[in-house]
């Protein structure tokens, strides 16, 4: 009698342990789906904010005025993907829900220096690590368009701070989290870097 109840206890356990795991993973599973659902449907409007970025002329830099967080700045097109983003000034995470952050201490596009523009790997740079050298990213604002061209890709730490220092020239870096699939916190960063090769 003593085995008999020792082994439904042991049953019960399994059978607790059983569904406590289930419940876990269909939570999670349904946690990942809420959000590619509800950030993968970005409409873009192309035109940034109007009282943020002043246009160029010949004897004023490019962005006269520099945006406020939450500003829409341009988009990006990346044609190898198919795909066309809002970029969004500020990376935090209302900002990043809307489309791509792009870094506010870095240039602006177009801009000589180092432009970082950051995005979650599981909505608008899911596809990020199919992007090969030679692929171009053009970004739009309202001082112009900007074609840059691939030519590099890395994967570096979460605290590697190389990513965002000044260049000598016009670069855009993409950053996002790696590995991809990675469940959580991801530990690295995934970059790609881009040199500016026309503007209009």
């Amino acid at each position: 009698m003593n085995k008999i109840r020792l082994l439904r206890g042991k049953i019960s356990l399994v059978t607790a342990f059983f569904l406590a795991f289930m419940v876990f993973g269909i939570g999670c599973i349904s946690w990942a789906t809420f959000n590619i659902w509800s950030q993968s449907n970005y409409s873009v409007d192309a035109t940034p904010t109007q009282n943020s970025i002043a246009k160029a002329t010949p004897d004023k830099p490019l962005y006269s005025v520099y945006p406020v967080d939450g500003d829409n700045i341009g988009s990006l097109t990346i044609p190898a993907l198919k795909q066309k983003l809002p970029i969004i000034q500020g990376t935090g995470d209302n900002d990043l829900k809307k489309g791509i952050g792009h870094f506010s201490q870095s240039v602006l596009p177009g801009e000589k220096d180092n432009c970082v523009l950051s995005g979650h790997r599981d909505t608008v740079f899911s596809k990020i690590g199919n992007l090969k050298i030679g692929d171009k990213l053009i970004v739009k604002t309202s001082a112009g368009t900007f074609t840059y061209e691939v030519n590099g890709t890395r994967i570096v730490h979460q605290d590697d701070k190389t990513v965002i220092v000044p260049t000598a020239s016009a670069i855009l870096t993409l950053t996002t989290c790696y590995p991809f699939n990675f469940i959580g916190d991801a530990p690295d960063r995934y970059i790609v870097s881009a040199s500016l090769i026309k503007s209009k």
